[in-house]
């Protein structure tokens, strides 16, 4: 029996939709947009957006663009427009939440289901909450169709701030929202579990206390390190266990004015860097050294006045980083059709952004646009091609002898990750089906019957940590990974 599961749960399951390339198109600015798929020679290229801040985008495992989308700086909170891979209006896909802030979007495959995506927006000072709209790519003949819209899962105030990293199981993600609440000084992260069987929310509250609503989120490219970074100056940085979703070991880089306004953050490729810039009057970008805690200024911008964008690590391992142009005086979006400028025509490189210092390889406005315009925004796309972690306790998707597809036998567990309680919900209750719990040394913790479409079990008794879950049946078992949080 021990050898039995313990093979089971370090066999590896490998997805042929990991990819390189669904990051490779990045949609923004004004009407701007550029081609990743060659990675010594991206090209600029057009599209039908119109954005200072918010946007995302999405491209195949080919490479080849299927959607993106955007928020506008306007009056209203349902500015997000969904536009199609022929750069036109998706059908349906006008109306959704968003207000033109910076990071309010962000796209996610439906796991189990190539054929249709999430699209995450923030309700940051409208309709308040995290909504979720889906768009099914098959449809209008392969041009997609937003067939749900504004779905709400959460009511809370949100930070204009969020980041999503794959499971280490290669098939489900985490979502990672934030919770504004001033009142005492926020600390409270959402940490969503996106499954084939829904959606799971659990609240953690964790480093530094800050005050505010804007913010940026990213991971690590090896997706084990969080950096959130607020407007105000709050610079942070902690461990996540892709796993179970936690979060621990928060490492306060810096909480102090003498940092306000930053406007975008990343980590380097090999995660040991963090890169920030700042929109206060001058702008600057900084670099941050995880291993001495040493900093440098990279880079001085002073003119033109509050210039300093997003930063994002793009698929060729190097940091763009956008800037707006603006007068000082004017408000700049959208542009006039005078304000072309090598500020706002062209982005900044860091060609080497692993190498401390200088040897980082800074080319400012080094990356021409092709005549078309970038605000502060760049794309809030995560790592599509991050894969699960070999070997990991909790990859449960396995390919064992005996299973049974999701068509033979549906098994949806709620929720999961779970705190003391688990449900199980099945249509099929004429066979007899025997549950069966194992923990990561191959024991099992728990054994029982379901005699029902609804379970129930009690789990308060577990140590906290990734299990197996077996469900038998005269047909054959399913197995799911199960996460006790506390």
């Amino acid at each position: 029996m021990l050898f039995k599961y313990l093979t089971i749960i370090t066999l590896t399951f490998t997805f042929s939709a990991y990819s390189q390339k669904q990051n490779n198109i990045w949609c923004f600015g004004d009407s701007t947009g550029i081609d990743f798929n060659n990675l010594i020679s991206p090209t600029p290229f057009s599209s039908s957006l119109d954005t200072r801040g918010s946007c995302v985008s999405i491209a195949d495992t080919n490479g080849q663009l299927l959607f993106y989308a955007n928020t506008v700086a306007a009056s209203g909170v349902n500015t997000t427009k969904v536009w199609d891979r022929n750069n036109f209006p998706m059908v349906n896909g006008d109306g959704i939440i968003g207000e033109g802030w910076y990071n309010e979007l962000l796209i996610l495959p439906f796991p189990n289901d190539e054929k249709k995506y999430y699209l995450f927006s923030l309700g940051v000072l409208g309709p308040y909450g995290l909504y979720y709209s889906v768009i099914d790519i098959s449809l209008n003949g392969g041009l997609g169709k937003v067939i749900q819209k504004n779905v709400q899962l959460q009511t809370y105030q949100a930070w204009d701030a969020m980041a999503a990293i794959r499971h280490a199981n290669g098939r489900d993600w985490w979502l990672i929202t934030k919770d504004y609440d001033n009142s005492l000084g926020n600390k409270t992260f959402h940490v969503n579990l996106v499954t084939p069987y829904g959606i799971h929310d659990s609240v953690q509250s964790i480093g530094g206390i800050e005050y505010g609503g804007l913010g940026n989120m990213s991971f690590s490219k090896d997706g084990n390190r969080f950096l959130f970074t607020s407007y105000n100056g709050l610079i942070e940085v902690m461990d996540f266990d892709r796993c179970n979703g936690q979060f621990s070991n928060p490492l306060v880089i810096l909480n102090a004015n003498n940092f306000p306004h930053i406007s975008g953050s990343a980590f380097s490729p090999n995660g040991n860097l963090v890169y920030i810039s700042t929109s206060n009057g001058n702008s600057y970008l900084v670099q941050f050294d995880l291993l001495t805690l040493s900093r440098d200024t990279i880079s001085t911008i002073i003119n033109p006045f509050e210039a300093g964008g997003g930063l994002r690590l793009a698929p060729n391992d190097k940091i763009y980083w956008a800037c707006a142009w603006t007068n000082g005086i004017n408000f700049n979006y959208p542009y006039q059709d005078t304000m072309y400028h090598t500020e706002n025509m062209n982005l900044s490189v860091i060609n080497d952004p692993d190498v401390v210092g200088t040897g980082c390889n800074f080319s400012l406005y080094s990356f021409n646009l092709g005549g078309k315009r970038t605000y502060w925004g760049l794309p809030n796309n995560p790592d599509y091609s991050l894969g699960p972690v070999a070997g990991s306790a909790c990859d449960s998707l396995f390919n064992s002898v005996g299973q049974i597809s999701e068509r033979e036998f549906a098994l949806t567990i709620y929720p999961n990750p779970f705190e003391e309680r688990i449900s199980l919900f099945t249509e099929n209750t004429n066979n007899k089906i025997e549950i069966s719990i194992i923990n990561k040394l191959g024991q099992q913790v728990y054994h029982g019957l379901l005699r029902s479409n609804t379970h129930e079990i009690n789990l308060s008794f577990l140590t906290p940590g990734a299990y197996v879950l077996i469900c038998k049946t005269s047909l054959g078992e399913i197995h799911r990974q199960i996460v006790k949080l506390k």
